[in-house]
């Protein structure tokens, strides 16, 4: 009894000391102040810093700990802005002001009309469709009128009348009308994307219930197959044309040089190799009638069609198309890309097809959002100022209308003034003469990017991703400022620190052996042995160093400064000679030939303190910015007096520890 009431008591503390252990991601890593860094923070920010989720949790607790001093550092600089009230600073706002609405206009199209989109096309061309349509041209009864004609088209399709039927009777798409409507098979951004959208919204073997405009006329659509889609296959090829060596059709000789080919296959012969022996396209039989990788409709329909229909390996029956008698070989199939291996594929396609409309559809729904409207009294007292005036220079009319809104929308309100001002220094309207068609396609362009900045001000509050961002740059530029304040306006230069600081660290600053010399150079071998000939007879070496063929170096007589020896084939060489004013026979290098002269050799020392200057005024500000900086962190500790929990540190990135 005894021992099963131990064992109950030990299990109900167990139980009590989970249940009262706090949940994993409220765990306190550090506090400070009256605030709390929780675990779920710093693995945030952890595995931000490092670039993963999966890499932060294969991390070491040292590196946990480094970092947790690090970050509550940062944490303690940002309570110190709050303290400062750096929050209410107005130029620190302006900026943060300006930095959301130039970075949220971006985001905005970004993530808001781009990412949701392509995500949506990937999904989509996962599936490949092939339909038939009936088309209605807009012709001169209106568009009305061809609407109300295609609906009467589908209302009888509806009614019973045989899709097919009507389509070879009623469709004005003269292409695909012989083959009842068929326009084969695509997946999404291949063709109008108000076509597109009613397929895949539609029943394999339907007709989509509502006619379909797009810019061609109007659809009445049926959809006939729905698959899945293979991005690309790899196929091989025989060709026999019809036509014989003389250039006539001769479609007999042709399906007899076809069964000599397919004799073969059958006989196992190598694909490849009864390519390059039969196959009349001269641009793939000498690869074996290799064909590459290619997508849908790339190729005729008659071949694109069987050969999508083929698995890896297998051969085709004779396929007749215009070009003449095929057999097909697939020995390949690309797989279905991953989102981001196709991101930017997507992105490209929605570019060169929907992106304007959605652009423009996203535009029109903020001008709703925030009342917008355009002063067309204003615009044609623009004009009427202004009649022959070419933009760019100065306008007419601005002490009467320069402070009228040309438009505006929620608080904002755009003067001619300001509107001008844009206008003349943008180079697609400067130096046009002023139109209502040019003013309005100006106050197009600007007020798109104004209502997209309009929007990015109130975008954290509704987004979240955006939030964190603005966030992030909030804090960078207080962390800027306070770094600003305590540290590089603090740091104090004079001669007489610097040679302080040069006196205890002069070892840092070193040459190495170094050599200065000077070259005669020409490009020829007979004027260098000319010139060396000279030498030998005792001409001055400047002189003839002076003449040098060497266009960079006649400023300096061809004078080279101190190099560090081994940083060039002619210093190894100089060094080699003995003494000063010591010169080699002539040299061949690329493009003439040299004679170097010893002019100094400089060994190995400390730099002086002039030499060292520069090196020691870097050195001294930031050995000034770390004494400054760790100065400041110990004046936020001994204020805000941190304690960092190093031991809750090992359960970081283990979610079942309680």
């Amino acid at each position: 009894m005894s021992l099963r009431i131990s064992i109950l008591f030990t299990a109900l503390l167990a139980f009590l000391f989970v249940s009262c252990s706090p949940e994993h991601s409220k765990i306190v890593v550090a506090e400070y102040s009256n605030a709390t860094i929780t675990m779920e923070e710093f693995e945030k920010a952890y595995a931000k810093n490092v670039g993963s989720l999966e890499a932060a949790a294969d991390d070491s607790f040292e590196n946990y700990k480094n970092f947790a001093d690090l970050y509550t550092n940062f944490k303690l600089k940002l309570e110190d802005a709050k303290t400062r009230g750096y929050q209410n600073d107005p130029m620190l706002n302006q900026e943060l002001t300006d930095y959301k609405k130039k970075v949220g206009s971006s985001y905005i199209l970004e993530k808001h009309l781009v990412e949701p989109n392509i995500k949506d096309w990937y999904e989509k061309r996962k599936t490949e469709i092939r339909a038939s349509h009936l088309m209605i041209r807009v012709d001169s009864t209106g568009e009305a009128a061809a609407s109300k004609y295609a609906q009467s088209l589908l209302d009888s399709i509806k009614n019973g009348a045989r899709f097919e039927d009507m389509v070879l009777k009623y469709s004005q798409d003269q292409f695909s009308k012989p083959k009842e409507g068929d326009i084969f098979y695509f997946t999404a951004g291949q063709l109008p994307y108000e076509f597109e959208d009613a397929c895949y919204k539609t029943e394999k073997g339907t007709v989509h219930p509502q006619v379909v405009k797009t810019r061609f006329g109007y659809h009445i659509i049926k959809v006939t197959d729905k698959k899945v889609r293979v991005p690309k296959i790899k196929a091989s090829h025989i060709l026999i044309s019809y036509m014989n060596p003389a250039g006539e059709v001769d479609t007999a000789s042709a399906l007899l040089t076809m069964d000599s080919v397919l004799t073969e296959l059958k006989a196992n012969k190598d694909f490849s190799e009864v390519a390059m022996k039969y196959s009349d396209d001269t641009g793939t039989k000498d690869k074996g009638g290799d064909l590459g990788f290619f997508e849908r409709r790339m190729m005729v329909q008659e071949f694109d069609e069987t050969a999508f229909n083929l698995e890896v390996g297998q051969v085709s029956n004779v396929v007749k198309t215009n070009f003449g008698l095929h057999v097909i070989k697939v020995t390949e199939k690309e797989a279905y890309p991953s989102f981001e291996a196709d991101r930017e594929n997507l992105k490209n396609l929605l570019k060169r097809s929907r992106y304007p409309e959605l652009y423009a559809e996203l535009i029109d729904s903020y001008k709703k959002e925030y009342n917008y409207s355009i002063n067309e009294i204003v615009i044609q007292q623009m004009i009427g100022y202004n009649d022959s005036t070419v933009i760019g220079g100065e306008m007419n009319g601005l002490n009467e209308i320069g402070n009228s809104a040309i438009f505006s929308f929620a608080n904002h309100k755009e003067t001619v003034n300001d509107f001008y001002s844009k206008l003349k220094s943008d180079t697609e309207y400067s130096g046009k003469k002023f139109s209502e068609d040019i003013l309005k396609k100006g106050i197009n362009k600007f007020s798109e990017q104004a209502l997209l900045e309009e929007k990015a001000l109130s975008l954290d509050k509704t987004d979240a991703q955006f939030a964190d961002l603005m966030k992030d740059y909030q804090n960078g530029i207080f962390i800027f400022k306070l770094q600003e304040d305590e540290v590089w306006n603090k740091v104090s230069i004079d001669s007489v620190k610097l040679y302080d600081y040069y006196q205890k660290n002069m070892t840092k600053y070193t040459w190495q052996d170094r050599v200065g010399y000077t070259e005669i150079y020409a490009k020829k071998d007979s004027v260098i042995q000319h010139y060396y000939s000279l030498l030998k007879a005792g001409e001055d070496f400047d002189t003839l160093a002076a003449k040098t063929e060497r266009t960079q170096l006649k400023d300096k007589n061809g004078r080279y400064d101190l190099q560090v020896v081994g940083s060039s084939e002619f210093s190894k060489i100089v060094n080699n000679l003995q003494k000063i004013g010591d010169y080699t026979e002539p040299i061949p290098n690329p493009g003439g030939f040299s004679i170097l002269r010893l002019d100094i050799k400089d060994h190995a020392r400390i730099k002086t303190f002039e030499e060292a200057k520069p090196e020691v005024s870097g050195g001294f500000q930031e050995f000034e910015s770390k004494r400054l900086e760790n100065e400041y962190i110990e004046s936020l500790k001994k204020k805000y007096m941190p304690i960092i929990n190093y031991d809750e540190l090992r359960k970081a990135f283990k979610q079942n520890v309680n």
